[in-house]
């Protein structure tokens, strides 16, 4: 049995594993949300834009089974298990630490991703998944073509017609047919165009996972930290009894 502050250091460990359990949750619900949100956008993007989402939900996975370790380790004051504890979150640690400099390499490689599956895909647009993703794009980012409304044309729409979703709200024909039009006349058309708005998407959630991936890290070391003092004074206690026993 533990005594004096380390007894408060154990209550702290155990404490800390609930927030670390939490924590994990987190990052679960957080890279399912951003990879729904990167779905959609799959066709301007290159796979490995979806593998900062996914190592977020399997660290969280793994941060969440790790906290029993750390909860089972402190409660039954248990060396061996907050040793596995301490270096299971090292491991997590080191993990997130190399996705952070390799999301802060790769992330000057977003512009010219989106310059190219834009500009490959834009005369594509009459295919329904691409067209969807060009529709869910420039409604949801407020935007119309790759730099301007001026693009389709290059993109083979004649007569100065665009898509419906580069106008926000799509004029009536005054003909028998009633079609919706959207054309670069149009008074409600979307002048910005898509490429700086989808990058600067791209970017911020970027450094907002990287910024939840720090926060998370330093909590880590704070574990670390508690778990190495709770283990030694454990192993203190084992080699008292011991000598006392001899």
């Amino acid at each position: 049995m533990v005594s004096g502050g380390m007894a408060c250091v154990k209550y702290l460990l155990f404490v800390f594993n609930l927030i670390f359990a939490i924590t994990g949750i987190v990052l679960i619900s957080f890279g399912a949300v951003i990879l729904v949100v990167y779905n959609d956008y799959s066709n301007f993007v290159d796979s490995w834009l979806f593998a900062a989402p996914v190592l977020m939900i399997i660290v969280g996975v793994i941060v969440f089974l790790v906290s029993f370790f750390g909860c089972c380790g402190a409660v039954k004051e248990n060396h061996c298990m907050i040793i596995t504890f301490s270096v299971l979150l090292l491991l997590i640690f080191a993990l997130e630490l190399g996705a952070g400099i390799s999301g802060y390499i790769m992330r000057g490689e977003v512009g010219t991703m989106l310059e190219n599956h834009m500009s490959r895909t834009m005369p594509q647009y009459s295919q329904v998944d691409i067209g969807k993703s060009w529709d869910i794009m420039q409604h949801d980012l407020d935007c119309c073509g790759m730099n301007g409304p001026s693009d389709w044309a290059k993109a083979g729409f004649q007569d100065n017609t665009l898509p419906l979703t580069c106008c926000h709200n799509v004029p009536l024909k005054t003909n028998t047919t009633h079609q919706s039009t959207c054309d670069m006349n149009s008074l409600t058309v979307r002048e910005k165009g898509c490429f700086n708005k989808f990058r600067s998407f791209i970017e911020d959630r970027a450094v907002v996972l990287g910024g939840v991936g720090i926060g998370i890290a330093l909590v880590q070391l704070i574990g670390v930290t508690f778990a190495c003092c709770l283990a030694r004074s454990i192993r203190r206690e084992y080699e008292t009894v011991e000598t006392t026993a001899h």
